[in-house]
């Protein structure tokens, strides 16, 4: 047996051990399994209740210390706007009869209701954009879910729900944000306004665009404002955003294809540092701004995967084995829910003092971001190919990987 080979078969044995608390290599479809019930677990208190019209009576408002927003009118927009953005893709998969299929059916239905009673001022659980800022951001999310999913979520709206949304997302102009990732914020939901037909504002999706530019660092990553701050806030929002406005832009020629191009090929690039992050025990660094969002610093990793944009050399079977591993970790147990299913202030726990000032338990459900290629049917490749070690178990287990780089684009 030559020294490669052997490598080979202790990564092997090293991804054999930390694939699975029983100690089983899981296959494609018991990793699809976990996936979709720890999205469903996370989701379902959410979009069941405002179906139900009990979103707001239910929903409980922990607060991180020191908080400083009205949480009564803003965690509801935030629970929902995150929920919806992260479970989009799943849900625009078509009907079958499989469990999950019929699983995905039943929230589907539930969510469209649910949506009707958010925009509908008669409804107890009717959701205000009308004021404070921070509506600004969660419109976004709302916005992000009808661009990912517009057959499943969009469409099927009735006419009156399409114009109350449209209504409460023009309402956001009496209103300015930070002046750093909230700029993609309006830009997303003015994009997704143009995406539908209808009259939108191009100097808040110009500034945007042209803030990202600027605010660009190199190798990947963006400054998140006028000064660089190391945390996830490039995974959380500024990829997908910048890359999915720039999308609606070029396809409705308000934009060039070069700059979709190449702000891709960037987050193509930061999502090989996701991958290269998560340990070979499935864990990631719990550093940065708002780390009570979990999952969600995996969303640019995830959306590039449900692209299927991955580099070659990053293979579909190594990201699901990471992300298994993580979602595993972290949802598995009880730790991050409270007894009723509700997510809990903290990184894996109930920790309250590591939550941001603008924190409460609406924010929480960005977590959900890091589940996006669910949206790949169970029988692509994602799905389907025989497990593989990600490149921190393969790199601690002794098999070759490859260099890292630092690029010029």
């Amino acid at each position: 047996m030559n020294h490669k080979s052997l490598l080979t078969i202790i990564a092997c044995c090293l991804f054999f051990t930390a694939t699975a608390q029983n100690k089983k290599i899981t296959t494609g479809a018991e990793d699809r399994a976990i996936w979709v019930k720890q999205l469903y677990r996370i989701a379902n208190p959410v979009i069941h209740n405002l179906a139900n019209e009990t979103l707001k009576k239910n929903m409980p408002l922990e607060k991180a210390p020191g908080y400083g927003l009205n949480a009564a009118k803003v965690t509801y927009l935030e629970a929902l706007g995150r929920t919806i953005a992260g479970v989009a893709p799943w849900l625009a998969l078509p009907d079958d009869e499989t469990a999950e299929g019929k699983l995905r059916k039943t929230m589907r239905t539930e969510l469209l209701k649910g949506l009707a009673n958010s925009v509908n001022p008669e409804s107890p659980d009717y959701i205000s954009y009308r004021s404070e800022s921070q509506p600004i951001v969660d419109a976004a999310y709302v916005a992000h879910a009808f661009l990912r999913a517009p057959k499943a979520l969009w469409e099927p709206l009735d006419e009156t729900t399409k114009k109350r949304f449209i209504e409460e997302f023009k309402s956001l102009r009496t209103r300015s944000g930070a002046y750093n990732n909230w700029l993609l914020f309006s830009g997303l939901t003015e994009g997704f306004l143009l995406s539908i037909g209808e009259q939108y504002d191009p100097a808040r999706v110009q500034f945007a665009i042209n803030k990202m530019k600027e605010w660009y660092v190199g190798d990947s990553w963006y400054s998140d404002g006028e000064k660089f701050s190391m945390d996830y806030y490039n995974s959380y929002v500024i990829h997908p955003m910048l890359v999915d406005l720039l999308k609606v832009l070029v396809e409705k020629k308000k934009a060039q294809q070069a700059d979709y191009d190449l702000a891709l090929k960037r987050m193509v690039r930061y999502s090989e540092y996701l991958e290269r992050i998560i340990s070979p025990e499935g864990t990631y660094p719990a550093y940065g701004r708002s780390i009570t969002y979990r999952t969600a610093a995996f969303q640019a990793l995830a959306q590039v995967a449900l692209m299927e944009k991955l580099p070659e050399y990053v293979k579909p079977a190594q990201v699901r084995g990471a992300l298994t591993k993580v979602i595993y970790n972290l949802y598995n147990g009880n730790q991050n829910f409270d007894d009723k299913g509700w997510l809990v202030l903290g990184f894996n726990g109930h920790q309250p003092d590591v939550a941001d000032t603008y924190t409460s338990t609406g924010s929480l459900y960005m977590a959900t971001l890091g589940f996006l290629t669910l949206g790949l049917p169970a029988d692509n490749k994602f799905w389907t190919d025989a497990p593989a070690p990600w490149t921190s178990l393969k790199a601690w287990g002794g098999e070759t990987i490859k260099k890292d780089y630092k690029v010029e684009y």
